[in-house]
């Protein structure tokens, strides 16, 4: 299954405006999750591009970091940095998060086994783990290759495979997503 994410600024350097960007991903087979990226816009600007996405797209819609955007979105995704700022206690953490965002999903950012096992205790609708391969938007980022698909074995959230990820991969479970990122539009 795929969860499409696209990151604004990816798409800003590529040239690709995010409406034609978002109707190219209409003509995949259904995308039940998209998750909205944008690290350096205004919230107004976040708004926007939520309301242009719910224009062309009826599943599942996600925002990265940004839970005063969470009336526009169907869930959040927040980092390992972000949720801890909420609190150094994990658990803490997801419960401001959750008093912000009632029942909606969210979900968090994971990078090892140590990461999942703790995110196992935690009130979670799902994890990302990754990266998977190196990209342009993460080449700084810890590849854990064929690693993280034994490390997602000890999850008990639904997981999506990050970074680097693409179309022809194929993952046993207990990976129940293929985070396919910005460089779909090719």
């Amino acid at each position: 299954m795929i969860y499409a994410l696209v990151d604004k600024e990816t798409l800003t350097q590529k040239g690709v405006s995010l409406q034609a960007h978002i109707q190219h991903l209409s003509t995949f087979p259904h995308i039940p999750i998209l998750q909205y990226r944008n690290k350096s816009a205004s919230l107004e600007e976040k708004k926007s591009d939520l309301l242009l996405i719910r224009q062309y797209y009826d599943g599942k819609l996600i925002i990265n970091d940004v839970v005063e955007l969470i009336d526009y979105a169907d869930g959040l995704h927040i980092g390992q940095e972000d949720i801890r700022s909420y609190s150094d206690d994990l658990q803490e953490a997801v419960k401001m998060v959750r008093q912000k965002i009632g029942t909606k999903l969210l979900g968090l950012s994971t990078h090892n086994k140590e990461e999942i096992l703790e995110a196992n205790t935690l009130e979670l609708d799902y994890i990302g783990l990754g990266a998977y391969r190196a990209t342009e938007t993460k080449s700084e980022a810890n590849v854990g290759g064929e690693a993280l698909i034994d490390a997602a074995s000890y999850s008990k959230h639904p997981v999506g495979m990050i970074g680097g990820v693409r179309l022809d991969d194929v993952f046993e479970p207990p990976i129940v997503y293929k985070v396919i990122g910005s460089g779909l539009y090719r």
